[in-house]
């Protein structure tokens, strides 16, 4: 079974026991993600207009962790002017627990 959830403004693709990265919120150890577009099992999959009424992902959080390094350079020829500048974004690595559908039909 498979899921694909809204967290931020970013959407991922999720299984059970899947550990993902995602940017930083406040939060406890175990959270509940309710914006689930898709839940797919082997036999059928269930789309959300946008989000699935009755669907939930528990997810329990690893840690705290930063990102890769990106870097800003602006350099101008011949003038001795160059600037550069570094931004590590902040993020939550989370540990897939269950993927959860209620029926409500």
């Amino acid at each position: 079974m498979y899921a694909i959830i809204e967290v931020g403004a970013k959407q991922y693709y999720v299984e059970k026991n899947d550990i993902i990265e995602v940017e930083r919120f406040s939060a406890g150890k175990e959270i509940v993600l309710d914006k689930v577009l898709l839940v797919s099992n082997d036999k059928q999959a269930e789309v959300g207009q946008p989000y699935l009424k009755g669907a939930k992902v528990h997810a329990l959080v690893l840690g705290h962790i930063l990102g890769e390094k990106s870097v800003a350079f602006k350099y101008r020829r011949r003038k001795s002017s160059h600037w550069k500048k570094g931004h590590r974004q902040q993020l939550v690595r989370l540990k897939i627990k269950d993927i959860e559908l209620i029926q409500t039909k």
